[in-house]
């Protein structure tokens, strides 16, 4: 095989009869020799590798006179998105259930689930890389700072299944909130308010609940159920409900009901979360506690993820007392 080198530090190939039918993974793994496996999939799927001029997936199968254009990998910044060591032993620690359709994480706080907008890397970055023969898809997200249950499918018609899972009501997710104030008698309270994005005084942009201006973007329609569990002094530790996944979604209805999360420096109360922060509390106090979903053949999938540690000792803190809470 010849490969040809462009001025600007590119190489192509050219498919031969030895590379007629192969997939576009096993090409470039043959003719890449001491190239990281990582790597070769990552730049696949971010579509730095043409066949003929055009993206293509890992799976594509080669023909002869194909070109193959891979980019220079002399570059520094070819390399310069690898995952730390640390990074990806705290995720391969966090894998609660895996099998030949999808994978499930114990999500730990302070992750994204994807990179981009200044982040080099996300969740979904580093598990390719932990499984680099394997094209892994978010099937649904978490904020950054919520901790606990998320679904990656391994294969596209597994993504799919749980996306029609999604849309047709059959995926139930259960969280665990530390709310600001105790439920008044303790009822249940549900939240129906319509969720959208706007542009706050300081020009960020902010998810309300309720309806928007008729030049505003368009609300969602979202509902959150709040089933209060127990007290711990001025706060109230609550399952939430959700039967759809708005950007923010618990943590806007919690603003809207009066009851916003423990530790939201978005939507939450800065007296609050001061008295939380002296209970040792360091960031949001929402995990995803469960995740179950119906597949179309009736089988029924539940997987779940215990509070961490971090956050039980907060609990255990604001139940020992001491400084006056919110």
């Amino acid at each position: 095989m010849k490969a040809t080198r462009e001025p600007s530090g590119p190489r192509t190939f050219q498919v031969t009869e030895r590379g007629d039918g192969q997939r576009l993974d096993n090409f470039l793994l043959r003719e890449l020799k001491g190239v990281p496996k990582g790597l070769i999939y990552r730049l696949v799927r971010q579509g730095a590798v043409r066949v003929d001029g055009r993206r293509a997936k890992a799976h594509k199968r080669l023909a002869v006179g194909n070109e193959v254009r891979v980019p220079d990998l002399d570059r520094p910044e070819a390399a310069s998105s690898e995952i730390p060591p640390k990074v990806l032993d705290r995720l391969r620690r966090a894998i609660i259930h895996e099998d030949d359709d999808v994978l499930v994480l114990d999500k730990p706080s302070g992750l994204a689930v994807h990179g981009g907008s200044g982040l080099a890397f996300g969740i979904i970055e580093a598990m390719r890389q932990l499984r680099p023969d394997i094209e892994l898809e978010l099937g649904h997200r978490l904020d950054r700072e919520t901790s606990g249950c998320l679904l990656l499918a391994k294969r596209r018609s597994a993504l799919q299944e749980f996306h029609a899972a999604l849309r047709e009501g059959r995926v139930e997710k259960r969280y665990l909130a530390l709310l600001v104030g105790q439920f008044a008698g303790g009822q249940t309270i549900e939240c129906d308010a319509p969720v959208a994005s706007g542009r706050q005084e300081d020009g960020r942009r902010r998810m309300r609940a309720g309806e928007t201006d008729s030049d505003g973007p368009r609300a969602r329609e979202a509902r959150s159920v709040f089933v209060p569990l127990e007290a711990h002094g001025a706060f109230q530790l609550a399952e939430v409900k959700i039967g759809t996944g708005r950007t923010h979604q618990i943590r806007v209805h919690g603003q809207s009901i009066g009851h916003p999360v423990g530790g939201d420096h978005d939507y939450g109360l800065p007296d609050a979360n001061r008295s939380l922060r002296r209970h040792g509390l360091k960031r949001l106090f929402l995990h995803a506690q469960a995740l179950a979903y119906q597949s179309a053949d009736g089988e029924r999938h539940i997987f779940s993820a215990p509070l961490p540690d971090e956050l039980t000792a907060v609990l255990a803190s604001l139940d020992a007392g001491g400084e006056d809470d919110a």
